[in-house]
Parts: C-alpha cells; structure tokens; sequence
C-alpha cells in the first residue's frame, strides 16, 4: 500500500518520497486513515516503528485542509517527555512539511532554556507546540499560551512521561484542555497508569495493536561479554577498534559515570562526548548534534538517549552498565538496528550483576550466550558460556557460598566436603 492510498495529499506525498520512505509501517497503515476521520487513537506499537510520522502526517494534512486565519491559535499540541524528543519531532514536522503551500508555525517549548524567547514565539499563536509537561505549565502560568482552543492533543511515549514523574502535571494539564479535541496516545507499552490515561481522556478510541514480527522487529545482534568491573573500559575501546565502529552509543548508570568514561575514552584518543539530564540544554543538544554528525564517535548516556530517539546507521549500543529493568534494556538496544540497517548490542555482565543479567534474558524470554574476549577473561564469574537451563533466583551468591568455592578450587577438587565442613564452623 502506498501513502498516497491512506488520503495524504501531493506536497506531503514529496515530503516523504524525499525522505526514502517507500511504504507505510503497520502503525502507519492504522493510524492515519483513523487520525484523518478525526478518531481518538491508542496505538501501542514497538520502537523504531514509525509512530511519529503515524500522527505528523495526517495532522499536516489537516492543517491543510484548514489554513490559519491572520492570528493563529494554538491548534496542535504533542506532550513528549524529554526535551530531546521534543526537538527531533519537531524536526519532523519540518521534514515532512517542507512542501506545504503555506508557511507553519512550529514551536518547541522545553525546559533547561530561558522562556522568555518560547513566551516571543506564542505571540500571535501557533499551528504546532510540541512541549515537554513542566515548560507548558509554566508558559501557561505566564498567560504566554491557552489550551482552550486545541483541537488535536498528542500524547507520544506516554509510558515515558509516567516513568519521568509527570503524572502531577499532566493532571493539571489535561482539565484545561477543551473537552471537544481529538486525542491521540502513543506509546511502547501501556502499564496500568498508562491504561488509565488513556481510559480518562480517549473518547471511543480506535485500538491498534502492532505486534513484533520480522517486518517490524528490528535486526540486532545481542551479545553478552564477561568482563571484570574494572577493565570494561578497557574493552570497550579494544570492541571499538577491533569493530571498526564509527560510532557508539553507551549507556552508564549515572550522570557522573557519563564523564567519568568518556574522559578515559578521550585519554585513549577517542573522541567521546556524555549526555545526562543535568546537562544545560546547550549542552544536551550539543552533545546531540556533535553525535548525529559523527563529529563524536562516542557518547556516553544515561536513559535520557533511550527513549524515542532516532540515531540512524547507528551500528553498535552498549550496556557498560546494565538497565534496571527489561522495558529499559528493550529501549536501549532499540536505538540500533533500526530503518532495515543491522546493529549490535552488547552487555558487560560481570560477577556483580551476573544474576541481574539473568533476570533481563528471562523477562525477556531469550538466552544471550555469553562470550569471553581474548585478553580480557574474567577472574570469577559463576559461569562461562550459556547459563544452565534451571530456575533463576534472581540473587547473588552469599558471601559464604562463595568461601566455599574458592576453598574447593584451591584444594583442587569442586565441592569438597572437607573444605565446607571447615568453612561452616
């Protein structure tokens, strides 16, 4: 099915031909037919597949239908949760309106910027806001912007903006919109708090379900190394030279682990930038920008990156340190592979979160055999190579299991009663 059969027009047709889209996803294909009627949509559908242009291009095309008198009202509004997606969809709106027969008023309000130059772009309107929670609130506040006269509300990576904490002001936020508006939820997964959003607010919605399957699933390579704590820097600039990889995206566990390993990385003679959510905006964005024009060859981040941003031919992702749940690590490998390309995505397992690792592979109902890289062997792990196929405890070993160990190895002999005997008493 082309675009052309879901009822978008010529201009946005060349946008997206422009673009190398040759097909709509399956997202696509539900979403836009539905959002053009005017229906209210919940759509759940994976990373990387196409949900952003699902509402952009049948809410360019309405706007079409309907050009802005001389002072334009807010007509559109996306609530995203960082500031990070915010700017790349509207980066997509511009993309995908670049032939309009009129000019558009796009306006991304963010926070970590001053508002007064977002307070000087609403005067006289908008088409489009696209804002993250907190900085819509505070134009509000200001008298900067009025939400009564939207007619189309976006809620994109809604899991996201509960995840973040936004419930508060999305609970201020939601009453001062007019009843009478088209509501669209889009999101990876719909926990019960998403659930019951999208219930409050959706009015007879049309329901899309896009399932994982080959054409949508994204093509990566999952590999799980064992590596001490220690040297996991070390082994990730040998992977980046022995790789010949361009680019890498990786994740630590917190803002100071982003500095802190892209220092090392910068002494090994990469060119490594870090990324977390206290960074200024400047900062975040051009961290961002110096990434996506391959000006950095790495960039260490939080989760900040893992949500909803799109980093094309992006070839290899790794987990310095592992995600705390199987929703995080999903999202995080989700930023390779994507647009048809093949990526690879590795984990450092090491002996602190060996059983940690063990719960992501069966939450996510897979085995990732484990490998170990010449010249970077572990000095204890609990196991090399695929894990037993026994239950999982999901905790790590005692202190006194591990005593045992070291004696029956140092005796020779595994499982030594007399060495455990001794250890007990």
């Amino acid at each position: 099915m082309p675009f052309s059969a879901l009822g978008l027009s010529a201009p946005i047709i060349s946008a997206v031909t422009a673009q190398n889209y040759l097909a709509p996803t399956p997202v696509q294909r539900e979403a836009i037919p539905a959002v053009l009627r005017g229906a209210d949509v919940w759509a759940q559908a994976q990373t990387g597949s196409g949900k952003t242009a699902a509402f952009a291009l049948p809410i360019l095309q309405t706007l079409m239908d309907s050009p802005p008198h001389s002072r334009r009202e807010i007509g559109v509004l996306v609530v995203v949760p960082t500031r990070e997606l915010a700017t790349q969809i509207a980066e997509s709106f511009n993309i995908y309106s670049e032939f309009y027969p009129y000019g558009l008023k796009i306006v991304t309000a963010i926070g970590g910027v001053s508002i007064n130059p977002q307070m000087m772009d609403l005067r006289g309107g908008a088409d489009i806001v696209i804002a993250t929670p907190g900085r819509l609130l505070d134009l509000v506040d200001h008298n900067a912007l009025r939400l009564n006269t939207v007619s189309v509300v976006v809620f994109d990576e809604a899991d996201k903006l509960f995840d973040l904490g936004f419930a508060e002001e999305l609970g201020r936020m939601i009453p001062l919109l007019p009843k009478d508006r088209q509501t669209l939820l889009f999101s990876a997964t719909f926990p019960p708090e998403v659930s019951a959003l999208a219930e409050s607010v959706l009015r007879d919605p049309v329901r899309i379900e896009i399932a994982a399957s080959a054409a949508t699933t994204p093509i990566i390579i999952e590999r799980a190394i064992e590596v001490d704590t220690p040297r996991r820097t070390q082994l990730l600039i040998h992977l980046i030279a022995e790789n010949g990889w361009d680019q890498v995206l990786v994740f630590v566990a917190t803002k100071y682990s982003t500095g802190h390993v892209a220092e090392k990385l910068r002494r090994a003679g990469l060119t490594a930038g870090s990324l977390h959510g206290e960074l200024s905006q400047s900062a975040r964005v051009q961290a961002m920008t110096d990434f996506k024009a391959k000006t950095t060859q790495v960039l260490v981040t939080t989760d900040l990156a893992a949500r909803g941003i799109d980093f094309t031919q992006l070839p290899a992702v790794v987990n310095y340190d592992l995600p705390r749940s199987v929703v995080s690590y999903t999202h995080r490998i989700g930023r390779t592979g994507r647009a048809g390309e093949t990526g690879t995505a590795i984990s450092f397992v090491s002996l602190d979160t060996f059983a940690h690792f063990q719960l992501i592979e069966k939450r996510c109902e897979r085995v990732i055999p484990r490998e170990v890289v010449p010249g970077f062997e572990p000095n204890a792990l609990p196991s090399i190579g695929p894990k037993p196929t026994g239950g999982i405890k999901g905790k790590r070993k005692s202190k006194k299991d591990k005593l045992r160990e070291a004696a029956a190895r140092a005796a020779g002999r595994s499982g030594a009663d007399t060495n455990t005997d001794q250890l007990s008493q």
